[in-house]
């Protein structure tokens, strides 16, 4: 298997809680490229020291991700009512509502999270077409980036070389930022915010009308508003479930534990507390990984910030949305 840890300093991978016959990565990618792909992740398992009886593992919902699969044996994932038996070996996972089961046969994986300003930067295709599936990676890039991409990691060693390989790629083909990115990171800012109750209000607080704000999500995020603030709402509430044990009928901002059980249901496939109590030792270790080495459990949590590199400055961000709203007129 390959070496688990970090190039980040600091991080020690025994304090991952990895179970046995599994491995682990967690990079921050390139400074310029931090707020489009906030993390890289390898995964890695034997399945000769897994122990037999291991149980399904669950990943939960969030922003897209590009898998290369670098192993033979076959990786089973469901979204909702779609089977993928096996996973090909370039995919994209696109933003997601809903909690996956997935099997791993061992082997490795290289994760690349795209946030939806990276969505912005390297896919033409609308976040909203591509949601809650998964598409072969060909698709969505040129082939030849794809084979790039595929080759580059193949010819790694799976672990260190990873995200020097993975920066170098991304630099060479992201397109030049574009004009929505100023308000995408304002967006992404206020669904991570805990404060925030409220989408289109906020975000017209900060000016961007619903009009461009209902643009916006559906071309980058996927889902409307609504939706994006449950599945942030949730996803604040189960991380500490599994990580930290807090096990509450009702943990803020949710009013009583039928709210609480509708979201679970809506977006985890069962109730919170029985999400819980499942045997998902990867999925906690994964989320511990990139708390520690990130600072945030999972992608759908990171804080975009004002503005990511090269984009325009706060001062100029609600003249931008008052010219995208004339654009759109009919």
């Amino acid at each position: 298997m390959i070496e688990s840890g970090s190039h980040t300093p600091g991080i020690a991978a025994a304090d991952f809680g990895l179970p046995a016959g599994t491995a682990l990565r967690y990079e921050r990618p390139d400074p310029a490229l931090e707020a489009l792909f906030p993390s890289y992740a390898v995964l890695d398992s034997d399945l000769a020291l897994l122990a037999p009886d291991r149980p399904v593992e669950w990943m939960l919902p969030g922003w897209a991700q590009i898998w290369i699969v670098l192993t033979a044996g076959p990786i089973r994932v469901r979204i909702g009512n779609r089977s993928y038996d096996p996973l090909k070996s370039a995919i994209l996972y696109g933003v997601t509502s809903r909690a996956m089961p997935t099997m791993a046969s061992g082997g490795t994986t290289v994760v690349i999270d795209v946030s939806p300003l990276g969505w912005a930067r390297l896919f033409g295709a609308d976040a909203e077409a591509l949601r809650d599936r998964i598409t072969p990676l060909g698709e969505v890039l040129p082939t030849e980036w794809v084979t790039e991409l595929v080759d580059t990691l193949q010819a790694s060693d799976h672990a260190l070389e990873v995200k020097d390989r993975l920066d170098a790629f991304l630099l060479r083909h992201l397109a030049p930022p574009n004009r929505d990115e100023p308000l995408i990171a304002r967006i992404m800012t206020l669904i991570a915010d805990d404060r925030t109750d409220d989408l289109p209000v906020a975000a017209k607080a900060m000016g961007i009308t619903v009009r461009t704000l209902r643009r916006l999500s559906k071309r980058y995020f996927g889902f409307p508003p609504k939706i994006l603030l449950m599945r942030s709402r949730i996803i604040r509430a189960i991380v500490p479930m599994l990580l930290d044990g807090q096990d509450t009928p009702a943990p803020p901002p949710y009013h009583d534990a039928s709210h609480f059980n509708r979201d679970g249901r809506r977006f985890l496939g069962t109730t919170p507390r029985r999400f819980r109590a499942l045997a998902v030792p990867y999925l906690r270790a994964a989320l511990r990984a990139r708390r520690q080495v990130i600072g945030s459990a999972m992608p759908a949590l990171d804080r975009a910030g004002d503005m990511p590199p090269g984009t325009a400055p706060p001062t100029e961000q609600a003249s931008i949305a008052r010219q995208l709203d004339r654009d759109a007129q009919p």
